[in-house]
């Protein structure tokens, strides 16, 4: 996968080192990422040595002690810590995934966390989602429906529901938007003014496999274009990093694959 793309022209620094472990035997390091649009500075590698008994098990609980007992000026998105809102997706390690799920014990060696690869940097590890909220918009993620509005809820059997939610609970309707698949796609990186990218692609999907929605020769027209849907090549970068075991590459295909069926 590849590495961190800087939000300008410039090489990352060394920054500070903080060892706050205070003589701790069970100790870890964590090399975070820090730039701040306020100042003239370039981006930089800050090291803190923490001791690891006076946090949780994941790199989010570390990340949060060293805002809250280190560096108050370390700056990141976190809400439910559950693997839900997807609000922590960030590169760690080298892989885009969310630090609530991801156990420190997996990283053998120093934490390496940086923002989520090629979107403009906020600051330090908040990304500019904006971008690719817009793009989601456009696939209009929501049912679709011309029929009159039933009493109660419009129903679907446990058969078309296991479309959506997948027999295994990994169906599109699991994707929580955390844009991980997004940003470790090489053909958004390259095409990204025009192509949607999987987390659009497999939100569009959804919609689509939905069988209580009515719009989906509507949903297909919107992607019948050469950039929006086609510029996916199938890497498979997407599915690999997925932090909730999801197939947009699949989905991608599905939706490929309806393209051609309405065509014969």
């Amino acid at each position: 996968m590849a590495e961190f793309t800087l939000p300008r022209n410039s090489k990352v620094k060394e920054g500070k080192t903080i060892d706050a472990s205070n003589g701790a035997k069970n100790t870890k390091t964590f090399d975070i990422y820090r730039w701040n649009p306020d100042d003239e500075e370039n981006p930089r590698l800050d090291h803190y040595k923490i001791d690891l008994d006076k946090c949780g098990p994941m790199v989010l609980d570390a990340i949060i002690y060293i805002k809250n007992e280190i560096d108050s000026t370390l700056t990141f998105r976190r809400s439910c810590r559950e693997g839900i809102c997807g609000s922590c997706a960030m590169n760690i390690d080298g892989t885009n995934t969310l630090a609530c799920l991801k156990p420190i014990e997996e990283v053998s060696k120093n934490v390496k966390i940086t923002p989520l690869p090629h979107m403009p940097v906020i600051k330090d590890l908040v990304p500019d989602q904006t971008h690719a909220v817009a793009q989601l918009n456009t696939i209009e993620p929501w049912m679709k429906t011309d029929s009159p509005n039933p009493t109660r809820e419009r129903l679907q059997s446990p058969e078309d529901a296991d479309l959506l939610n997948g027999e295994d609970g990994h169906g599109p309707a699991g994707c929580i938007l955390c844009f991980c698949c997004t940003t470790s796609c090489p053909s958004y990186w390259w095409n990204a003014d025009r192509y949607l990218g999987p987390a659009s692609l497999i939100q569009a999907y959804r919609w689509i496999a939905d069988t209580r929605d009515e719009a989906t020769g509507e949903r297909l027209d919107q992607l019948e274009d050469p950039f929006r849907l086609y510029r996916c090549h199938t890497i498979m970068n997407c599915t690999k990093t997925c932090p909730k075991g999801l197939n947009p590459a699949k989905a991608i295909s599905e939706i490929k694959k309806l393209m051609a069926i309405r065509k014969v």
